[in-house]
């Protein structure tokens, strides 16, 4: 959706401000914090999806503008209205995201978000290119059925993608404890980026971790596990290209040579999945992980 007023473009030159003065603090503080490619392929991921963004907004707004006139209620403008709007988008968000990891075909345009092995503010603008094409905006629109303006959901969108910027960070460890219960923070969504199995798969929140806490999939930072960052299987590459296309290009591969019936599975099953059981889903390598957990424990009893 593409608003008059969309409140990231306002935040661009605060996201510059912001990267430098980590770069700064990482060159002392945490100097593997931050990899020359690897930022460059962030800062070119951003880049391209904001024109991917601008080529494909028009039609996310069409149709959404076209459920608005079908609306449900008369909400209108009411100040009340944009705090819900914020809210409710939010938890569209959570379940838009917590799909994205389960479901491959929408893995496959998120896992651009995951790809990188770096956690700082420049991984935030690691955006998906293919958003449009996995339909991942039908998560949030049905918001303008419900009687919300698009706009309005296209603005509390921008704030919602602005805050999410400031938590992809090393710098800040822990926020007090009553921000920490309600809001998504740094060490949250630091567990969110790990490919630990205790973390896979944990904290899909956008700004408010309650959303996990109330569905069981909220997972705490634990100073005793140190966070691997990226990807199960790691890209071992700074191709552009290929960090945008990978998983598509897999996809195509896979159901292609699999059997029939279970072409469409690879569509539609959780990322790792395979039809022989040669794959290991997120729930697998957890189960694989925990089991292994408890083995000293039962040989000691």
């Amino acid at each position: 959706m593409e608003p008059r007023f969309d409140p990231v473009d306002f935040a661009v030159p605060a996201f510059v401000l912001l990267v430098l003065i980590e770069m700064i603090w990482a060159k002392r503080r945490a100097p593997d914090a931050y990899e020359p490619r690897d930022t460059l392929v962030s800062l070119a991921f951003g880049l391209g999806s904001t024109v991917a963004g601008l080529l494909t907004g028009g039609l996310v707004l069409a149709l959404a503008l076209w459920l608005y006139q079908h609306r449900l209620f008369e909400i209108g403008w009411a100040w009340w209205a944009w705090p819900l709007c914020f809210v409710l988008d939010d938890f569209g968000y959570y379940w838009q995201h917590r799909l994205g990891h389960r479901v491959r075909w929408f893995w496959a345009s998120h896992v651009n978000h995951h790809s990188s092995q770096h956690y700082n503010l420049s991984t935030a603008l690691r955006q998906s290119w293919t958003g449009f094409v996995a339909l991942s905006f039908v998560f949030r629109i049905p918001l303008a059925l419900v009687g919300f303006h698009p706009a309005m959901i296209a603005i509390v969108g921008g704030f919602n993608l602005i805050y999410q910027f400031w938590i992809h960070t090393e710098a800040i460890r822990r926020m007090p404890k009553w921000f920490e219960a309600v809001m998504n923070t740094p060490s949250h969504h630091r567990v969110h980026h790990a490919t630990n199995p205790v973390y896979l798969d944990r904290n899909y929140a956008g700004t408010f971790i309650i959303w996990d806490k109330w569905f069981g999939t909220f997972q705490p930072e634990l100073d005793g596990e140190r966070i691997r960052y990226g990807i199960v299987k790691q890209l071992g590459s700074f191709n552009l290209l290929w960090s945008v296309f990978h998983e598509w290009i897999g996809i195509a591969r896979d159901v292609w040579s699999a059997p029939w019936r279970h072409k469409l599975a690879y569509l539609w099953r959780a990322p790792g999945w395979r039809h022989d059981g040669s794959g290991d889903t997120s729930d697998a390598i957890r189960e694989q992980w925990t089991r292994r957990m408890k083995e000293p424990a039962t040989q000691d009893g």
